[in-house]
């Protein structure tokens, strides 16, 4: 509410298209062609090298962004217009499970370790329980929930200036982990001490292993 009322009251927010349009200079044509609505060979290579994936959604109740991860190869090609994403064990808020059903639209951004570029895909999810794709992602004998299927609408290759201005693979720059928060003390502090960080760490780290799937 606050970056609402905040936008309402700048004398220099942008809040038209046109104005929003004046501000950039156009795309390069190289910009506007890379775009495709469906994938090929370099993006199919892509999506198998990839361990990690950020998955966008928008529902009722506004925008979600949560990771997705598993060894390379994990989101499936069924087809050149289609993607498998399995639902892994998680915390079973489904936030984004949630925004699907009231809104099909997703978009993905790939990610590689060590590669500055990524691939985006725009599209549109469903939730399936087929029993033939529950069984084809079924891992060290545990099944996915769920599966999403996802009709590609656009995909196109992101430039690494992003990835290189954060020198993200580079160790040089990973933190200390005494200076990130852990997620006791992330947890510590969103439930007002009502879990106990130095615990919910001990304990915590060894479950997840065991519990991946």
């Amino acid at each position: 509410m606050l970056g609402r009322e905040a936008a309402m009251t700048d004398a220099h927010a942008i809040t038209t298209l046109e104005a929003l349009e004046r501000l950039y200079e156009k795309p390069s044509e190289r910009a506007l062609l890379k775009q495709r609505d469906r994938l090929d060979a370099a993006s199919r290579a892509f999506i198998a090298a990839s361990p990690f994936l950020i998955l966008a959604t928008s529902g009722a109740k506004g925008g979600d962004c949560t990771p997705r991860g598993d060894q390379p190869g994990f989101v499936a090609i069924a087809d050149d217009k289609t993607l498998l994403l399995p639902d892994r064990r998680g915390n079973n808020r489904i936030d984004s499970l949630r925004n699907i059903v009231e809104n099909p639209a997703v978009a993905l951004l790939f990610l590689v370790p060590g590669a500055d570029q990524t691939l985006r895909v725009n599209g549109r999810a469903e939730i399936t329980v087929d029993p033939a794709l529950i069984e084809r992602f079924t891992f060290a004998g545990k099944p996915p929930k769920s599966v999403l299927r996802i009709a590609i609408d656009e995909v196109f290759v992101q430039c690494p200036r992003a990835l290189l201005r954060a020198g993200l693979w580079n160790p040089a720059n990973f933190a200390d982990a005494e200076a990130v928060p852990s997620m006791g003390r992330l947890l510590e502090a969103a439930t007002a001490g009502r879990v106990d960080a130095a615990r919910y760490d001990a304990e915590e780290a060894p479950r997840s292993r065991q519990v991946l799937y």
